[in-house]
């Protein structure tokens, strides 16, 4: 439709500037039927050559499709001066004629050529920043993993130096998952090093944080973000069963429907629903804005309070993994 409407105006053009008072509506109605031929067979020819363009550089196929309207441009002038009979209308012969209308092709392709590559350095400086922010997301979300861990270890060491050893050698599977591991990993790893996070925190808690699983028993076969659900666990933990003397309960339950798979991580808070005044969210916001992402925006992680209760939900489209398992 954007071509159409662009050769209607480059014939209304072409019209208004060529003919007189008496002349430009059939001079407009010439120029934009020969405009939509040329347009339209252009259109097909990229069509049907598909294949081989998606093949080619970027910059190649700019040129390859003003290649392709030049050469259409001369055929449907051909048939214009053959067929219709245009003879009678132009002063200086076929030569001149085809002439200008290539000339006229080149000028429009140029300008069209000029407006791809524009974009074209526009959608490469979007991915890049796109690459940017989720290295920048990375560089905070890990940090911010590895001290919590590491505060936890260093105070399991000082209680129960017998279970350090144990301690230390789950926090080296966790840094080998989280700080090397790639951008999406498969929902059963994920899982994996939340639930491993989790028995650290329970040894360091011991009965004050209570634990429930709520999986299937066939975890869905798809991949999420690295480090997209820890976080909710840790927000869970930093936030709520730390702050209760008595300490508390953490669930988290997987649904799957529809084409979703909704992860739910709830844990009891202090009655009056505050959160630890050194928090700054910086887990939950940065596993927020991954999820988003690398989902294409449509993933999501929400939270809310319900009788009492924390809630952040992990929604994610249900599309099958790539990676191996």
């Amino acid at each position: 439709m954007a071509v159409v409407l662009a050769g209607e105006a480059l014939a209304l053009v072409l019209a208004l500037a060529s003919a007189g008072d008496n002349g430009w509506l059939v001079r407009f109605g010439l120029s934009s039927l020969g405009i939509q031929w040329i347009a339209l067979g252009t259109l097909c020819a990229l069509y049907l050559a598909r294949g081989l363009l998606a093949r080619m550089p970027a910059q190649w196929v700019a040129w390859a499709c003003l290649a392709i309207l030049l050469g259409m441009t001369s055929l449907v002038s051909a048939a214009a001066w053959g067929i219709i009979g245009l003879t009678n209308s132009i002063e200086h012969g076929r030569t001149a004629f085809m002439a200008r209308m290539l000339a006229m092709a080149f000028v429009v392709g140029l300008f069209a050529l000029l407006t791809y590559q524009n974009y074209w350095r526009a959608r490469q400086l979007a991915v890049r920043t796109k690459q940017l922010e989720l290295e920048s997301l990375r560089a905070r979300i890990r940090p911010h993993f590895l001290f919590n861990t590491l505060n936890t270890s260093a105070a399991l060491v000082h209680a129960r130096p017998d279970e350090a050893e144990r301690v230390l050698l789950d926090l080296a599977d966790l840094f080998r998952a989280a700080l090397r591991g790639p951008e999406r990993i498969p929902l059963a790893k994920e899982i994996e090093l939340t639930r491993r996070y989790l028995e650290i925190e329970a040894l360091r808690f011991g009965p004050r944080l209570q634990v429930a699983w709520d999986l299937p028993d066939r975890l869905p076969d798809a991949t999420v973000p690295a480090l997209s659900l820890q976080p909710l666990a840790e927000n869970a933990i930093r936030h709520g069963i730390e702050r209760l003397p008595a300490g508390g309960s953490v669930g988290i339950r997987l649904e799957r429907a529809d084409g979703w798979i909704r992860i739910e991580v709830d844990n009891d808070m202090p009655a009056d629903g505050s959160r630890a005044p050194e928090g700054h969210r910086i887990g939950l916001n940065s596993a927020r804005e991954r999820v988003r992402a690398l989902s294409d925006g449509r993933g999501d992680v929400e939270t809310r309070l319900v009788e009492g209760r924390h809630v952040a939900v992990l929604r994610i489209p249900d599309e099958p993994s790539n990676q191996p398992a």
